[in-house]
């Protein structure tokens, strides 16, 4: 196979290229760094995929959760593609295995998380690689979790530098599909990726519908909104609590809707099924903390809800994204009431380490509080803070669609008057 197009087309099943992503192949094979920002859904993984089986040598790439390790290597298995992941989960003769298998050179793509990649035998391996030349290209994945200011940050990925400190002539790709202006520049700088290598596609997923409606009666709301627009659809709800995502769940099923919970609470084998029974199934409800939907490969699911409001405007649009990712109609639902950010403003006076990170941390509460209570239009709103210009009124809102502030009951745009603090349906309670 002599083109990327060929590649994509005899290995992925896909006929054309979208947006950027020929360019950003066509960059890595080259030989070039990049900082890739694509929406969920976007074809990210493509863009270090197919330069990795069109470069010779191994692919690295650097993957927080052991869950999307997994699918993505599967995937590429089905489709041929030698690739494998190293990880904790693997057994002593497993991990032997892949070792000589990297030494042998019958690998193109290894999945590793950065707290292996900076393991001293990890390290020395890759020298041995590199000084046979076999070692091609350094992809990593949800690059925002690198950003200390970033909405989900790990400390582990801040030791990335030791990429181009060790291995200075192996071009590096960082993909990311949310991230501020600052956050972008943190990245770029960790992993001195150079400022004119930025690939940055539109923030605008126009076939996601928004809505933040007032919170008066969760239970019912939901109830109402699924009654009305998605009576046999995948989706997600989001909590806030581990209590609040075992309380919904319940009260889901007692009402006759196919749910599974999620969090970090779960044991392993539990989370790892439910998240299957949820990619492989149709007509399922995750009801989820946001441990969940990272790298979940699931292109019709076809509404997410927040039970409670985000912690930022960057969750929120990495959240809202796992919905519609096979390109059609797809609603995000918000139910929002102020003494949520009065919760979420204590939280950043615990929590924030510094002066500098409690005023950045104050700085994105206050950019969601004005989503959440701006009469805009709420994707000229989100758009806007992400540094891109939308103008006019898209009539995917409910701001700017006033059928939209009927998703989950009647409408309500006084917040303080419909809300009592203790007054949830039986079944869902609120919990800090």
């Amino acid at each position: 196979m002599t083109t990327p197009l060929l590649v994509l087309q005899r290995i992925f099943g896909y006929s054309a290229f979208r947006g950027a992503q020929e360019s950003i192949i066509a960059h890595l094979i080259a030989g070039e760094n990049a900082f890739v920002l694509m929406p969920t859904g976007g074809g990210k993984s493509l863009c270090y995929q197919i330069p990795a089986l069109m470069r010779p040598g191994l692919t690295l790439v650097i993957s927080p959760l052991i869950a999307l390790m997994q699918d993505q290597v599967d995937a590429l298995r089905r489709r041929g593609v030698p690739a494998a992941y190293l990880n904790s989960a693997l057994d002593p003769l497993h991990a032997k295995q892949i070792h000589d298998d990297l030494l042998n050179d019958r690998l193109k793509l290894l999945y590793v998380s950065p707290e292996r990649l900076t393991q001293h035998s990890f390290l020395m391996l890759l020298d041995q690689l590199l000084a046979r030349r076999q070692l091609s290209l350094f992809a990593i994945d949800e690059a925002h979790c690198i950003a200390e200011w970033g909405h989900d940050f790990r400390p582990e990925y801040r030791q990335l530098h030791v990429l181009y400190q060790r291995y200075p002539s192996i071009p590096r790709i960082a993909l990311t599909a949310t991230a501020d202006l600052q956050t972008r520049q943190e990245i770029t700088e960790q992993l001195q990726l150079g400022t004119g290598n930025q690939f940055i596609a539109s923030f605008n997923r126009p076939n996601l519908h928004y809505c933040v409606s007032p919170k008066f009666s969760p239970g019912t709301q939901i109830e109402t909104f699924l009654l009305r627009h998605h009576t046999r659809d995948s989706g997600i709800i989001y909590c806030q609590s581990r209590r609040q995502v075992e309380n919904t769940t319940f009260w889901l099923h007692s009402r006759g809707w196919h749910s599974l919970a999620y969090h970090a609470g779960l044991g392993t084998t539990l989370r790892e099924r439910h998240q299957q029974q949820f990619v492989q199934e149709a007509g399922i409800i995750m009801v989820a903390t946001v441990a969940f939907g990272m790298g979940v490969d699931k292109p019709d699911v076809r509404f997410v809800i927040h039970l409670d409001s985000p912690r930022s405007l960057e969750g929120y649009y990495q959240e809202t994204g796992r919905a519609g990712r096979d390109g059609e109609p797809a609603n995000a639902l918000m139910l929002f009431h102020p003494n949520d950010l009065i919760t979420l403003r204590l939280r950043v006076q615990n929590q924030s380490r510094s002066p500098e990170r409690q005023a950045i941390d104050s700085h994105k509460l206050e950019a969601l509080a004005l989503y959440c209570q701006s009469s805009e239009c709420r994707r000229r709103t989100l758009l806007g803070y992400f540094g891109e210009t939308h103008t006019g009124y898209c009539d995917t809102c409910d701001n700017c669609n006033p059928d939209y502030r009927t998703w989950s009951g009647p409408e309500h745009r006084n917040h303080a008057v419909i809300f009592a603090a203790d007054r949830f349906t039986p079944g869902i309670h609120r919990t800090r």
